[in-house]
């Protein structure tokens, strides 16, 4: 069985990694051709010797190839992932830190609120250039697997303006999966689930044990167990008012929504910094990729000196992707959660939206069933986030800054926090900051730096959030070899 995989974005190590290691335990995979590209030679390169190493100790003759240049990449390709962080960690940086300025406190900042809309508007710029190459060079009808976020955008400004066969792919489903089985002393494969919503906003609509409904015992479970009430007191506070779980971790769910970020001497009542970044420390994912970076950086050769990676069933990871692309390959069946236009799949939501919903992958292709409605209330808190995303990605492909700032207005914790004269400078804070990324927006930003070379709102300069932390230095995290390596290793880098 043969067939070309290119991956966009291989100097990420965590995914890059990770998801080749899941294809090669395929017994069917081990003559295809493979090809890595990225923008970052040092990068590319340590992730390729890293995995051409597992390669050969695993007795498999796959030279990968490597190169800056994409459409080389791409070429003749039949599967893409990819897998890119626009604007790199620094970019990143500008997510977080201009909005705090502004008194907009993120945990993440990659899907929603003001860093996931602009981390949106630097990755739909590329994601149409990766379109553009795909249609061009790639195999026709190619599949692209996008694991960059903000997924739901990227995945949006895909199919609708790039004109390529996409699925959005996410591990949030399966890590809420194992939370909830455990919460009820289950073991994750016996609990049935279905999930639906929007990337980041998914709900667990049925959960069912030997054909028993578990659905409405869930928040008792949750509330009597001390770990997870400590540590998820956003998305049990939500369970309680909604009355379905979400997908997501306490940090992320707290920034997409209205509630529970918008007072920082309120905000410390909602999350928990004694027990893992995610339950929404304040630029807590920008701290842990810093720290993941510098320490692979530094690292580097004890990784190489390292055992292999096995590749072995029992080392394969639930990230979606290598079961798509066997059960094409194959005809084997896979069932997960994938990110698709909606079209009538979730029928109380527009049918111009990405959703994350079920969905079945064999030799016939990826098949989508009809969810229906989504009960009211899950519907009424995805609906104000997808107009949102529609707003973002139109402002990303048009370049349009008035519908960049209606994003900004109408983001549930942007618009709480911020009136709209601050979003105006804020917007144009964060377009010049961005402005090697933003190549649609450049006569805007000629006009912002205009602007804010005059008078200008007073901001927090050097206001570091309600509960931040300190990113750790190369020493620091040599005490804890073990936790540095983790998290450098993960491409979800929430799991322990």
């Amino acid at each position: 069985m043969s067939f070309k995989l290119c991956v966009i974005g291989a100097g990420s190590v965590g995914f890059t990694r990770r998801l080749f290691s899941d294809l090669m335990i395929v017994p069917e995979f081990h003559d295809i051709e493979v090809a890595f590209t990225d923008i970052n030679a040092e990068n590319l390169r340590m992730v390729y010797e890293l995995c051409q190493r597992d390669l050969e100790a695993n007795g498999i003759n796959i030279k990968i190839h490597t190169t800056l240049d994409r459409r080389e990449a791409l070429t003749g390709a039949r599967y893409i992932i990819n897998c890119v962080r626009i604007g790199m960690l620094e970019g990143f940086e500008t997510d977080v830190n201009i909005p705090l300025k502004y008194g907009v406190d993120q945990c993440v900042g990659d899907t929603l609120c003001a860093g996931g809309i602009m981390y949106g508007q630097r990755g739909i710029a590329a994601m149409l250039e990766f379109c553009k190459d795909i249609r061009e060079v790639s195999e026709p009808n190619a599949l692209l697997l996008n694991y960059a976020n903000p997924n739901a955008m990227m995945t949006w400004a895909a199919i609708k303006y790039g004109g390529v066969r996409t699925l959005g792919l996410c591990h949030g489903v399966q890590g809420g999966h194992h939370q909830i089985a455990k919460a009820l002393g289950l073991e994750k494969k016996d609990v049935d689930i279905i999930c639906a919503g929007i990337n980041h906003q998914t709900w667990y609509i049925s959960v069912k044990h030997n054909g028993e409904d578990l659905t409405g015992k869930i928040l008792e479970a949750y509330e009597n167990d001390p770990a997870l009430s400590a540590k998820e007191k956003v998305r049990i506070d939500v369970l309680r008012n909604f009355g379905y779980y979400s997908t997501e971790s306490n940090g992320h769910l707290s920034e997409y929504v209205s509630w529970y970020r918008k007072r920082p001497d309120d905000l410390v009542n909602w999350i928990n910094t004694e027990t893992s970044w995610i339950d929404g420390e304040t630029g807590g994912y920008l701290r842990v990729c810093n720290e993941g970076r510098n320490w692979f950086e530094y690292d580097f050769p004890n990784w190489m000196a390292a055992p292999p990676q096995q590749y072995i069933p029992e080392k394969r990871s639930e990230e979606h992707g290598s079961y798509i692309i066997e059960a094409l390959e194959t005809g084997r069946l896979y069932r997960g959660h994938f990110n698709v236009m909606n079209n009538g799949c979730i029928t109380n939501l527009p049918d111009e939206c990405i959703v994350e919903v079920p969905g079945y992958v064999d030799a016939n292709g990826i098949n989508i069933p009809q969810v229906g409605d989504l009960p009211l209330g899950c519907a009424a808190v995805c609906s104000q986030s997808i107009w949102v995303q529609r707003l973002a990605v139109e402002a990303a492909v048009h370049g349009d800054i008035n519908l960049l700032r209606q994003a900004m207005l109408m983001d549930p914790l942007t618009g709480a926090v911020c009136n709209p004269p601050e979003i105006r400078q804020m917007v144009d804070e964060m377009l010049v900051a961005g402005e090697q990324w933003l190549p649609q927006y450049k006569e805007e930003i000629v006009r912002a730096k205009e602007r804010l070379a005059g008078p200008r709102i007073p901001t927090r300069e050097g206001y570091m959030g309600a509960a931040r932390l300190h990113t750790k230095t190369v020493e620091e995290m040599a005490q804890n070899r073990e936790d540095a390596r983790r998290n450098a290793a993960n491409a979800d880098k929430a799991k322990k």
